[in-house]
């Protein structure tokens, strides 16, 4: 089954740097970006599909593919950041002048919005307390090993279906490089993926996912900003972020989440779009120390 969509984007629309993020990067087994060509797989209420999206005199033509064609080509306006409401921020940017050019510069990256709670969350977990090539490759490996085909010429795989996931042991994902620590919080979360992906808003997905143990506020937050498109979803507890914002807002080479949140207060609505732009813009604090070594859990 195929089914095709036209959109018309805003101006200026930045259509690579909206829907990159929804891709782990240098290689993702469930989407690509390639030559203006976006493509994801996903798991939706009506059956497998993979959505293209591709640039077209102006308009953004979205196709998909599979059982679930209709229901992704109808969320496909949210994926590629079309739904993005940034109402009132430039006038919060306004009072910055960091923050006025930085949402000048980048207009057009708006916050996509997948509402796939679950391949968002896999990813989040893997990424919790370890460095971003680790929790990429184990995220490709775990993706492989339970991916099936998907829908459509890309070949990519679907993401992993959480009843699959839950079913198996926690020595299941070591040879990954996922220790038991993250392994459980997964499996949790698998255990209850149907019930995250029925949650109405980002409030009530962040309650539910920080009641599970392992799940934190980073992790929701960092779920929430692409599952929901929340432009508030400030990623609290991260190793990077609060030094960033202190250093962007206050000249301070260090901050805490404390100090973080009072500098974001002013933008409340749009705190997570204002950390979005300081890394968009390549703001970051002075770095001191040693960077954190890349380990293999599959070692040990």
């Amino acid at each position: 089954m195929t089914v095709t969509r036209r959109m018309t984007p805003p101006e200026r629309y930045a259509f690579g740097a909206s829907v990159r993020p929804l891709l782990v990067p240098k290689h993702d087994p469930c989407g690509m970006l390639r030559d203006g060509e976006f493509w994801l797989s996903v798991r939706t209420p009506e059956g497998p599909a993979a959505l293209h999206l591709a640039r077209a005199a102006g308009d953004l033509i979205a196709t998909g593919h599979g059982p679930g064609a209709t229901w992704v080509v109808d969320r496909a306006d949210a994926i590629a950041g079309l739904r993005d409401d940034l109402t009132g921020f430039d006038e919060m940017a306004a009072g910055n002048p960091l923050v006025s050019r930085l949402a000048k510069t980048f207009a057009g990256v708006r916050l996509p919005a997948t509402g796939q709670v679950f391949p968002r969350l896999l990813r989040a977990i893997l990424e919790q307390k370890v460095t971003g090539k680790e929790a990429h490759r184990s995220y490709r490996a775990i993706c492989r090993h339970f991916g099936e085909p998907a829908p459509g010429p890309a070949d990519l795989v679907l993401p992993p279906d959480p009843a699959a996931i839950a079913a198996s042991a926690y020595w299941v994902f070591h040879p990954f490089g996922v220790e038991q620590r993250r392994t459980q919080a997964l499996l949790r979360a698998a255990a209850v993926a149907a019930r995250l992906d029925r949650c109405a808003d980002p409030a009530e997905a962040t309650t539910r996912m920080t009641a599970l143990p392992g799940i934190g506020p980073w992790t929701a937050a960092e779920v929430v900003r692409y599952a929901f498109g929340d432009p508030d979803a400030v990623s609290v507890g991260d190793f990077h972020i609060p030094n960033t914002v202190a250093w962007a807002l206050a000249g301070e080479a260090r901050g805490t989440d404390e100090r973080m949140l009072e500098l974001l207060e002013p933008f409340r609505g749009h705190r997570g779009r204002v950390c979005d732009l300081f890394a968009l813009g390549g703001i970051g604090a002075p770095k001191f120390g040693p960077r954190m070594p890349v380990r293999s859990f599959a070692r040990f």
